[in-house]
């Protein structure tokens, strides 16, 4: 029986990355390619963020009407604002003083869900690439979400219509002004034929579009299938999130939304006592 001393090459599979190893070094890259393209020799000198990513996510390099699709989608959504569950998420996890890390992680997680997460922007794509510029079929489906939903997997049924807003009464202007400035960008596509289509689909379920409703359209627009999509929302907005959970951080707990500012310690005998708060034990 021999042995060998040949060392198994690491053998990874990837259609998107291809690396030539340095020569005096292994584990280091000498060139890095994405679906060919040189990144450091070409992509870097040459190529904008919003270039980078779609070529990362669909194998292509963008169009220019697609590139700025991509980057206006970003802007729209760097920053849900504090009204977003997911930023409240990143708020009280930085006013806690947790780490960069669990203050994203804890955007992500409330952000990734079906009442404006990310989990509704991959069921809205995925049905608007089965039911295109169908208004009937849209109809029926946002009344209806859950009667051919057959896949057996963790999330609950929905409760509201995807990609619209149950408790609104009427769309809002910030809304209204990114659904209008996206489907001018793409005339012919999902996002022009949604603002065509509002006011009567709003009519039908007697309650407003969200702007999950507005990025589903817009990315379906590029060409990513659902799982991109849905990847590529919760990317989005983490700098929202990274940004408001520091700001709170350096705020203190004091200022915090909703109760810092009400709560003031009566009797503080030292860390070896009970404190209470407003005369009520701890």
């Amino acid at each position: 029986m021999s042995t060998s001393n040949k060392v198994n090459k690491p053998n990874y599979q990837s259609s998107i990355w291809f690396e030539e190893p340095e020569h005096n070094n292994p584990f280091a890259a000498k060139n890095s390619y994405c679906h060919g393209y040189n990144v450091y020799q070409d992509i870097l000198p040459k190529a904008s963020l919003s270039e980078y990513w779609y070529l990362l996510f669909i194998g292509e390099r963008p169009s220019q009407n697609q590139t700025k699709l991509l980057e206006k989608i970003a802007v729209i959504i760097a920053n849900p604002g504090m009204r977003d569950e997911s930023i409240r998420a990143a708020m009280n996890a930085g006013v806690g003083g947790s780490t960069a890390a669990a203050s994203l992680i804890a955007a992500l997680g409330v952000g990734a869900g079906q009442y404006g997460g990310a989990r509704e922007i991959f069921t809205l794509v995925e049905q608007w690439h089965q039911l295109g510029h169908n208004l009937d079929a849209w109809k029926h489906f946002l009344t209806r979400p859950n009667q051919d939903y057959t896949r057996i997997d963790i999330w609950s049924e929905y409760e509201h219509a995807p990609g619209f807003e149950p408790n609104g009464l009427t769309c809002p202007n910030t809304i209204l002004q990114s659904l209008n400035y996206l489907a001018d960008l793409s005339p012919n596509g999902a996002t022009a034929w949604l603002r065509e289509n509002r006011v009567e689909l709003e009519q039908q379920l007697n309650y407003p579009l969200s702007i999950t409703g507005v990025i589903a359209s817009a990315i379906f627009d590029l060409g990513f299938c659902a799982k991109k999509a849905e990847m590529l929302f919760l990317i989005l907005r983490l700098p929202g999130a990274a940004i408001h959970a520091l700001e709170q951080e350096k705020l203190g707990w004091k200022k915090f939304p909703f109760f810092g500012q009400n709560t003031t310690l009566t009797d503080d005998p030292g860390p070896m006592g009970l404190p209470t708060v407003e005369g009520v034990e701890l």
